[in-house]
């Protein structure tokens, strides 16, 4: 008994859980989550509407996105479509002062996850004229969810999922890294994008098995209030996923990665550079 205790507590030791989960409640990481959820209804879904509305391509507006991101289908996905669906004249009502407010508030949005990011990789925060770089992400963020909605039509099954999987990936990976300032190494970010991705398909098999029925019976009972109040929880699991995922990549690349001792001969010896100094084991 005392060999397997022994065992398990060098078991725990190797694995260090504790020190994620100490690292979330100083992140405060549902909090966090739930202010994703609300910016992303407040500011960045406007935005998207927009460009939804303004694509001839890919027909059900905001709503096909919406719906495709959460694995909805049948009366669920009527519920949501009857309540997020905009007016079809929402592109000649939004004037250009309209569409700068939109485009601003979006980069709010991106500066919140920048933020995110930087206090889970212990950086200070980036100078006022790196907006740019929250611009460019929110950019290449709606370029990401268009190209996963018009892909519905035309790839089906095991392509679609490795595109998306690839895909997410891939824009996962270079918006730490970007929104980061190139501080942090590409190496580094790799672990986190794809537990991120993880987690989002964990997500979505939830919100098909769960939300689904949910969002029916909600809009039902309390209306279009139910229906928003299950959209802003998924939300909130976006959110939660998205940093959750920043802070298993650091995580696991603080304590499993690679040897402490390695990473410090290699940390040394490298010539990239914007590498900080206070990035500092969890």
């Amino acid at each position: 008994m005392s060999r397997l205790r022994r065992g398990l507590h060098r078991a725990w030791r190797w694995i260090r859980i504790q020190a994620l989960f100490t690292h979330g409640r100083e992140l405060e990481l549902m909090h966090r989550a739930m202010g994703f959820a609300t910016l992303a209804l407040v500011t960045l879904a406007p935005l998207l509407i927009v460009v939804a509305a303004a694509d001839p391509l890919v027909q059900g507006g905001f709503a096909s996105w919406l719906t495709d991101g959460m694995g909805l289908s049948g009366p669920s996905a009527r519920v949501v479509t009857d309540v997020i669906s905009p007016p079809h004249n929402v592109i000649g009502a939004t004037s250009a002062w309209s569409a700068v407010l939109l485009a601003v508030f979006g980069v709010s949005f991106g500066g919140s996850v920048q933020n995110a990011y930087e206090r889970i990789w212990g950086l200070s925060a980036g100078p006022w004229h790196r907006v740019w770089r929250q611009a460019t992400w929110l950019i290449v963020l709606t370029a990401y969810l268009y190209q996963e909605v018009a892909t519905k039509a035309a790839l089906h099954g095991s392509q679609r999922i490795v595109l998306s999987g690839l895909s997410g990936v891939l824009f996962f990976w270079w918006g730490q890294h970007f929104l980061l300032g190139d501080q942090v190494r590409w190496r580094k970010l790799l672990p986190g994008a794809l537990a991120t991705m993880i987690g989002l398909a964990g997500l979505r098999a939830f919100s098909y098995l769960v939300f689904t029925p949910l969002i029916v019976t909600n809009a039902l009972s309390y209306g279009a209030v139910g229906t928003v109040l299950v959209l802003e929880s998924w939300l909130i699991g976006v959110g939660f996923v998205i940093y959750g995922g920043a802070l298993f990549g650091r995580w696991f690349c603080d304590h499993h990665w690679m040897p402490a001792h390695l990473r410090g001969h290699e940390d040394g010896d490298s010539g990239e550079a914007g590498e900080p100094e206070q990035d500092e084991p969890l």
